[in-house]
């Protein structure tokens, strides 16, 4: 009777044993990471246009002989990440770089007329480090095999207008997959690639709030485009958190000058001459214009194209 007590401990101890774990380092949801800050609904934001222009493999196993220059698949899958998870926070208006020429030649195809439009920043970024290990942990009667992928993704956020570096960073991901055996009673987990992906999202995950922030540092600004009747057309609508009767204040575009120190160029505060109440929205989308009526000052025979609209109280 002792003798059948050990064997039936054990193998209770091995149908008690979890088959397969998987565990990643950062938590990757359909969400993307943002800020308590970024995520306030009420703040007014202006949507920054932005580009991703080149995001590469410099990996070892990027710069394989066996993958071409038109291969770059984890670049690709970078590049395919990063912007779907700015397109997801609704506060950029993104714009194709990687595929152009797919866009281009659909629209020859269309006959559209092309019209592009410049981006206020764009992002480059590569994959730097790429890797996987496996380990093997082996016990009296046990054996747990742990596989583990691990990405480093750098960024840099370049302003369009003055080709300076405004940010950098650089974030890594972890993903790993863990299989149990007691007694040879388990799963045994085979090679997995699901996990390359994970980290490599992991990673990106972690550097979409610091962009965020850093994109809209910039304090808010609009303009007006038309005056129709007594009614003016300002950018910006309910998508950048305006509302029905929020005024704002009409401005001249200060001078610009040249920093002697830096060789960068300073915007000048200008003279406030009007302000502005909205009373509707007209367009849909990123493509939004808020409908304004004059409370104060004058806008006469000034030419419109030369104010900016900003926050009342804000520089």
């Amino acid at each position: 009777m002792k003798k059948l007590v050990l064997p039936l401990a054990l193998l209770s101890l091995a149908a008690c044993t979890s088959a397969t774990r998987e565990v990643v380092n950062k938590p990757v949801t359909s969400q993307p990471a943002v800020s308590a800050t970024l995520a306030q609904p009420q703040e007014k934001s202006l949507k920054r246009v932005v580009a991703i222009a080149r995001f590469s493999d410099e990996t070892k196993r990027g710069n394989a002989f066996l993958v071409d220059n038109n291969a770059d698949r984890l670049g690709k899958q970078a590049s395919d990440i990063l912007a779907a998870r700015l397109t997801e926070t609704q506060k950029f208006i993104m714009l194709e770089r990687a595929d152009l020429d797919k866009v281009l030649r659909e629209q020859s195809f269309s006959g559209a007329e092309v019209k592009s439009i410049g981006s206020d920043y764009l992002i480059v970024g590569s994959v730097s480090e790429f890797g996987r290990s496996t380990n093997s942990e082996v016990g009296v009667f046990s054996r747990n095999k742990i596989q583990t992928a691990t990405a480093t993704v750098n960024v840099r956020l370049i302003n369009t207008r003055t080709g300076q570096v405004v940010y950098s960073e650089e974030a890594t991901g972890e993903a790993r997959v863990e299989a149990n055996t007691v007694l040879g009673v388990g799963e045994r987990a085979a090679y997995d690639t699901a996990i390359n992906d994970r980290a490599l999202s992991a990673a990106i995950s972690k550097l979409v709030s610091n962009i965020t922030e850093n994109l809209l540092d910039a304090p808010w600004q609009a303009y007006l485009v038309s005056k129709q009747g007594n009614n003016f057309l300002m950018t910006g609508g309910k998508s950048q958190g305006i509302q029905l009767n929020d005024t704002f204040a009409v401005a001249t575009q200060g001078e610009q000058v040249r920093n002697p120190q830096t060789g960068l160029f300073i915007t000048l505060p200008g003279n406030d001459v009007a302000v502005l109440r909205v009373v509707g929205f007209v367009g849909e989308g990123d493509n939004e214009l808020s409908v304004c009526q004059l409370v104060s000052g004058s806008l006469d025979g000034t030419d419109l194209q030369q104010l900016v609209v900003k926050e009342q109280g804000k520089v």
